[in-house]
């Protein structure tokens, strides 16, 4: 599930046939007013953080009829006739019986669970159980671009500003003055100091409806407060998500040594940052040696592994580290490698050496020897939507309103004394785990490949004006270049938020459709047979049918987790489950050889993830305003440098059509 990205989903909220981003509700910062008091503040919201949160619709559960609707059409383009044919029987069977006890019941419960989702539970539930490590199968990355005044990518000046801009973001959200997450739809009219100032006097039972009438989108920001001073603590058959907002201290990785310092003080206000920067330099020039046994790699493990060796590590007196650890605000991870290129940025913010990383932090900002930053971040706890919010506000802070400088002197203070070096108690057997958690992750990391793509002849732009939608354009350019090279259709799967509504989590937009396979099917394997009228009819096709999907997917009208709550459902009551969930269908379409998310904001350069089964793409893209960019891994199953050819070539044809050209 390392695509869960999902502040990315294209959404329409509530408008027919306007198509807009919930991804852009994160993005809105650059308007907001940062009158940052004593520097302590990022911002002060007129409107509080949490205001809208009461009110939130509540995620709707879809009828049956739709998702079994739903489930077959995705379903249509994977399989033959006969196939089909079972498929459908099993689906209408279900339906017409568990299917229908089921959803009353799961109608039953949701009504008796107001104060959440339906979604939510077992969402954290599936996160939560699975016994595979977080590393590459579910931890995604998301790099930031270069500070535009190069001379602030110095590590130590960029590491010291973004654990100020940190620490700022941290008080503002907590004193809720952070600026609500909206998604404005008529911004002149709901973005302004008027509306702000009316709303904040309408009750928070009621405040929704009051944003809702002049086209303003509230999103969930329950998830927040996990952002800091979180841990998952690994416990046999399933781990435990830790918080303790009394923590003051910063945990630092180097060399896979562990350093903590306080980063707040007693008053609860940010240490000053010349002394933060002293300590960090105290860190970078330490000379203890690299760690012979790295506690780090052990958060690799896979999950019962570790949670064995956890109460080892307990049993010989580290209980106290290991609190400090858990309990710090957020990790940061000191490397002392320079990065070569964006490909081995992908693979060290994505994985690393697994020594001078904790997985298990609920984030980690990154930072190289060249200053390159990325955050990599624990997925059960959230989807990315605050992850993304955290980083454009960090961005936009230690770029605009650095607290240190190029030529800032750190303070004259006793680093030595204030920064404490974590020294952990290992016997034999410990020394043995971390051994065996390394071999393992060495493994793991060798068989993955990753490589990324630009496509410069056209994006956002031309194809707006051509009145197709972007994302349907990508992801039909997956379509052809999968289908050019492996002859096939296969499933597919884009994440999407349903942060528009109260604890909603992700739904699932099937890219995959008959119309994509046609589609595919003509640019690829009949390119001489089919008109530019008729190739453009049907790219018009993909796109209006692609905006279906987002828009109902976004409106938690998809059908993938709707199925997904009645089967946990009923393995919840110890019910036998269906035969539609024990059909090679299902488990076909839930085999995600094609895993996509998408990702354009002004803090991040690449975002990245593992494939989700050891057949598949794990696929990062951008559709820019006049580039396409893709950034993707495979393991050695899969061709990924061919693949991106192939993508490319798709994406020449199709613009080549856009253009009004036919293909050669």
């Amino acid at each position: 599930m390392a695509n869960l990205l999902s502040m990315q989903c294209l959404a329409s909220l509530k408008k027919p046939g306007n198509i807009i981003s919930l991804r852009a509700a994160a993005l809105s910062i650059d308007k907001r007013n940062y009158s940052s008091k004593h520097g302590e503040y990022l911002h002060q919201s007129v409107v509080p953080s949490m205001h809208y949160q009461k009110s939130l619709p509540r995620l709707p559960i879809p009828k049956l009829e739709d998702t079994i609707k739903r489930y077959l059409a995705a379903q249509r383009p994977l399989l033959d006739d006969e196939q089909f044919k079972t498929t459908e029987k099993l689906a209408q069977d279900f339906q017409h019986g568990v299917g229908k006890q089921l959803h009353e019941e799961l109608v039953a419960q949701d009504k008796n669970n107001k104060h959440t989702s339906y979604i939510s539970g077992p969402w954290f539930d599936m996160y939560l159980s699975a016994r595979d490590s977080v590393v590459l199968n579910f931890n995604p990355f998301m790099s930031f671009n270069p500070d535009p005044k190069t001379e602030y990518n110095e590590q130590l000046v960029r590491a010291t500003n973004m654990v100020c801009s940190a620490v700022r973001f941290m008080k503002t959200l907590r004193a809720g003055i952070l600026e609500p997450e909206v998604f404005h739809l008529n911004p002149a009219k709901s973005d302004t100091d008027g509306f702000k100032k009316l709303i904040r006097w309408v009750p928070s039972s009621l405040s929704w409806y009051g944003a809702y009438m002049v086209n303003a989108y509230p999103l969930d920001m329950s998830q927040y407060f996990r952002l800091f001073n979180s841990s998952r603590i690994p416990k046999q058959g399933r781990d435990e998500l830790f918080t303790d907002d009394k923590g003051r201290h910063l945990l630092v990785m180097r060399n896979g040594n562990m350093y903590v310092f306080d980063i707040v003080n007693r008053d609860g206000n940010l240490v000053s940052p010349a002394e933060i920067q002293s300590h960090l330099k105290y860190i970078l020039s330490d000379p203890t040696p690299a760690a012979a046994f790295p506690l780090g790699v052990l958060t690799s493990e896979n999950r019962d592994v570790w949670a064995g060796l956890r109460d080892k590590l307990l049993a010989a007196g580290n209980a106290e580290d290991l609190r400090v650890v858990d309990s710090a605000l957020f990790c940061l991870s000191l490397d002392d490698e320079s990065m070569k290129d964006h490909i081995h940025i992908s693979h060290n913010m994505l994985h690393g050496d697994g020594c001078n990383r904790w997985y298990d932090k609920s984030f980690s900002i990154i930072l190289t020897k060249d200053g390159q930053a990325a955050i990599n971040f624990e997925h059960s706890w959230g989807d990315g939507v605050a992850v993304l919010r955290f980083q454009n506000e960090i961005f936009k802070d230690t770029t605009e309103k650095p607290l240190v400088h190029p030529s800032s002197a750190p303070a004259a203070v006793d680093s030595a004394s204030a920064v404490r070096r974590l020294q952990f108690k290992l016997d034999s057997e410990l020394e043995d785990g971390i051994q065996k958690a390394k071999e393992s992750f060495d493994s793991a990391v060798s068989k993955l490949t990753i490589d990324a793509m630009e496509f410069k002849k056209g994006g956002k732009e031309q194809l707006k004006k051509s009145k197709l939608s972007p994302d349907a354009i990508a992801q039909l350019a997956f379509q052809m270049g999968f289908l050019r090279q492996y002859g096939q259709t296969v499933a597919t799967y884009e994440s999407c938020s349903t942060a528009a509504f109260k604890h909603g989590r992700t739904e699932t937009i099937r890219p995959a459709t008959v119309h994509t396979k046609q589609c595919a099917h003509a640019f690829v394997c009949q390119p001489g047979q089919h008109s530019v009228e008729q190739l453009r009819g049907m790219l018009s096709e993909c796109s209006k049918y692609h905006g279906q999907l987002t828009k109902e997917a976004a409106m938690g009208q998809g059908f993938d987790r709707h199925l997904f709550a009645m089967r946990y459902l009923a393995n919840s009551k110890g019910q036998a489950l269906h035969s539609l969930y024990a059909d090679p269908a299902y488990a076909a379409i839930n085999h995600n050889i094609l895993s996509t998310s998408t990702l354009t904001s002004p803090a991040v350069n690449l975002g990245g993830f593992a494939p989700v089964v050891p057949d598949g793409f794990g696929v990062g893209y951008g559709v820019h305003d006049d580039w396409i960019g893709c950034n993707v891994s495979s393991y050695p199953a899969r061709n990924v440098h061919e693949f991106l050819q192939c993508v490319h070539k798709s994406l020449e044809d199709i613009f080549t059509v856009v253009e009004g050209k036919a293909l050669s």
